[in-house]
């Protein structure tokens, strides 16, 4: 089953904003908690390109990204009873997620990264699942066409904004070391990051759709 057919039979996200345009994930927890099956599809609307990239940075197929995807969105669902709320809901569902990759890396024998990817940055990897596919040249065009988006995106964001997300996306800085540099605390390089990836995901966002 692929996770498009998981998702068969969702209300499309125009209607989740009329119907719940402020509801936070916790209370959408609670409600999936109390039996609320409807709640735990819009938490999966929600994250699951988020999901599928994190997936896509340990698994190079593109249909086995969607199917680990599902799989640990399944995962998430059935151990739902579990989240006390001690992190955010996404936190949680990034190592369920990350587990599940890692999981299904063993079980076909191939190689674990070194290292994680990092939550923060995990917020924003939908672009690696869409990017992650066999190259062609219709598929270089538009790889071509998202980076040349990108590097628009970057140059109009505001100087603070810029130089956060290049230093850390471009030269690899921690977010101690963008700190350091940018002379300010770790929780304003966060947010400056955020909000800079935020900015950059909305001028990407009809391009990905499209491809």
């Amino acid at each position: 089953m692929s996770f498009a057919t998981f998702r068969a039979g969702l209300p499309a996200d125009g209607d989740i904003c009329m119907v719940e345009p402020q509801e936070a994930d916790q209370q959408l927890v609670e409600r999936v908690q109390k039996g609320d099956k409807a709640a735990f599809d819009l938490l999966v609307i929600k994250y699951q390109h988020r999901v599928l990239g994190l997936v896509s940075s340990y698994v190079n197929d593109y249909q086995e990204v969607q199917d680990v995807a599902q799989e640990a969105f399944i995962k998430a669902y059935r151990a739902i009873d579990k989240f006390r709320g001690d992190s955010s809901f996404y936190t949680w569902l990034y190592r369920i997620a990350v587990n599940t990759a890692k999981n299904h890396l063993v079980s076909k024998g191939r190689k674990l990264p070194e290292s994680d990817i990092d939550v923060h940055d995990a917020e924003f990897l939908d672009t690696a699942a869409s990017l992650r596919v066999v190259d062609t040249p219709e598929r270089n065009l538009y790889r071509d066409e998202i980076e040349r988006v990108i590097h628009d995106a970057i140059r109009r964001l505001p100087d603070e904004l810029r130089t956060a997300v290049m230093l850390r996306e471009f030269d690899g800085l921690s977010y101690d070391e963008i700190a350091h540099v940018m002379d300010c605390p770790v929780g304003t390089v966060r947010s400056r990051i955020f909000r800079a990836r935020e900015a950059i995901d909305r001028e990407i966002e009809p391009l990905l759709k499209r491809g």
